[in-house]
């Protein structure tokens, strides 16, 4: 029956999903009059049908309204159905609307775990749980009608055979999210209802220059190859895909022109890592060191294969771990460095310190011959390209997060003044500071955005967002980034173990079988049966509790100074064992995959 499915069809926008004892059926509703989807609760199996099963008038199925099929996940004993309940429109990209997933659901279809051994059902509990954490899934974007995972260059340089090919067809892999739970949908040719969804930001808005109006549009594509947490997903694999890569779009629309530049960023593309123990900032650890070269060239042969010319900016410290890891990245490139790739080091914090961002612009003036050289895209009022955009600006730190996006708005910025000069909107000499709505815009659309990245990979918004928001550091910004830090703190310890683990079953990056396992909970013994981060800190509160209490009572009874010695050392005893066995009470991924 799966052949009733046609290719050629738009996607359906709005289902009504029916919850039957035996199936679910997705019914769409949009007036396309195509057939429903029937996917089994025993199996997870699907079938298309051209009529809704009879309702038993005991038991009236449950109804709820859907807008897009996720996909479906395969577990040990079960399927699982992810539908999208609830959206917001939040913009268009080159003129289709765009929309954010608000909310996820995750449907089970596990009725055959009923028959499963005991241990099965246990470890398929401890998997399913994880798909709790997936529907808190943050900053998803979709459109029925274009394929967000490619920028305004790639989607104009596509064929005419391309276009006419089912969206998920044309979408780049690397920035499709759902692209591993969308194989079985594949598989049985549901055209219809394979909705691609890329991870990100997407922001925009209209500001006026004098009888002018100029929309402006930044959108984010999050790689899939590498995917996760800030102290969980470090470096690169051995393939030379990197941890938070991330390409940004800056689209200009202006009296019928259209203008794109790309940047992209993403982690020092070296084997390294940071195991979390507790320390504030763990030790960088290098891992087969010896593979540096070849991993650092498959990383931007890759990059100059889709980009073409690169330029990697490194914005890390000259000194301590950064310098050394910094060090690496230097003399892996040596190595690389041609014509066609440029690596150039702006130690951050030591020219800008932690208050002169400003000073930024040296920064550009060292790039500003590259930048002119490779350009962006611009479309006249016809759609003919005026301009390509032959290069991209690399940019990274140490979590690619908060230096990498102040440095990019600065690119951005500038970039955006050029593209206005060469439309004749701007003079020679005239910027966007020179018009206060439109500089207020543009900071608050990449604070938002640096903000949507962060919150994706440390749980965080950005830090140092103060400037890109107000374009200077404020005490109420410095004090907002030090609570930041200590909740990234607290989530790199206690929280993103377990999230890494529903990302890597998510992106397929864990593929689930009997043959594998997880190390679940109650199998754990000695220590870690009873380790507990929360625990040990009421224990070592509780010790200096009474010792002040003890202390208190010394001018009665100095029989009290011996016990505030002895609470006050069990508590110093209680602290110090914790910080020598911190990967035990930190909350780490428990599935089995390899380093790196």
């Amino acid at each position: 029956m799966m052949e009733k499915a046609d290719s050629g069809q738009k996607l359906y926008t709005r289902m009504r999903l029916w919850e039957f004892p035996d199936q679910y059926v997705i019914e769409p509703t949009d007036g396309s009059h195509g057939s429903s989807l029937a996917v089994s609760r025993v199996d997870g199996s699907m079938q298309l049908i051209d009529k809704l099963p009879d309702s038993n008038s005991v038991r009236v199925p449950k109804i709820r309204t859907i807008f897009g099929v996720v996909g479906i996940l395969k577990l040990l004993a079960g399927s699982y159905l992810m539908v999208i309940t609830d959206r917001e429109c939040v913009g268009s990209y080159l003129g289709h609307p765009i929309f954010k997933v608000s909310s996820l659901k995750v449907f089970p279809c596990d009725h055959s775990l009923k028959n499963s051994p005991t241990e099965q059902k246990k470890m398929e509990t401890e998997f399913s749980g994880l798909l709790n954490i997936a529907e808190r899934t943050p900053g998803l974007y979709f459109s029925y009608e274009t394929n967000l995972t490619l920028s305004a260059q790639r989607l104009h340089d596509l064929g005419d055979e391309s276009k006419l090919l089912p969206l998920w067809r044309q979408a780049e892999p690397r920035f499709l999210w759902n692209n591993y739970m969308l194989e079985g949908l594949i598989d049985s040719k549901l055209d219809p209802y394979l909705l691609p969804i890329v991870q990100g930001s997407f922001h925009h808005f209209q500001a006026a220059i004098g009888k002018d109006i100029i929309d402006v549009t930044l959108i984010a594509r999050r790689c899939t190859r590498r995917n996760g947490t800030r102290m969980w997903r470090r470096g690169a694999d051995s393939d030379g895909y990197v941890a938070n890569f991330v390409e940004t779009e800056q689209i200009m629309h202006l009296n019928g022109f259209t203008a794109s530049f790309v940047q992209v960023r993403g982690s020092i593309p070296l084997l390294w890592e940071q195991i979390v123990d507790l320390t504030y900032k763990p030790k960088f650890e290098l891992v087969r060191l010896e593979e540096s070269p070849r991993v650092a060239e498959r990383h931007f042969l890759d990059l100059r294969k889709k980009y073409g010319a690169v330029l990697a900016v490194d914005l890390v410290n000259t000194h301590g771990g950064e310098g050394r890891l910094s060090e690496k990245f230097a003399n892996a490139m040596q190595h690389i460095v041609s014509d066609d790739l440029r690596y150039w080091h702006f130690d951050f914090h030591h020219i800008c310190g932690h208050v002169h961002f400003e000073r930024l612009s040296i920064l550009y003036e060292q790039i500003v011959d590259f930048l002119d050289r490779n350009g962006y895209l611009l479309l006249n009022e016809k759609g003919e390209k005026m301009k390509e955009q032959l290069g991209v600006v690399r940019t990274n730190c140490i979590d690619c997060l908060d230096r990498t996006n102040v440095t990019q708005s600065m690119i951005a910025r500038n970039m955006l003044e050029g593209q206005l000069r060469r439309l004749g909107i701007f003079a020679a000499e005239e910027t966007i500071s020179s018009h206060p709505n439109l500089d207020d815009c543009f900071k608050i659309l990449w604070a938002n955005h640096g903000d949507d990245i962060s919150i994706q990979y440390s749980g965080t918004a950005a830090l140092k967002g103060d400037f890109v928001r107000c374009g200077k550091r404020t005490m109420q910004g410095i004090a907002k980034d030090g609570i930041n830090a200590l909740l990234r703190y607290y989530f790199n310890n206690f929280v993103d173990g377990t999230k890494q683990d529903a990302i890597d079953l998510l992106q397929g990056h864990y593929i689930v079988s009997v043959s594998r396992d997880m190390t679940p909970s109650s199998q754990k013994g000695g220590l870690e049966a009873v380790a507990s981060f929360p625990l040990a800190l009421s224990f070592v509160l509780t010790g200096f509790f009474f010792a002040t209490l003890s202390l208190r009572q010394v001018r009665y009874d100095l029989r009290h100074l011996f016990f505030s010695v002895i609470w006050a050392g069990l508590s110093v005893a209680i602290a110090a064992f914790v910080r020598a066995n911190g990967r035990i009470f930190c909350n780490r991924p428990r599935l089995h995959k390899p380093r790196c």
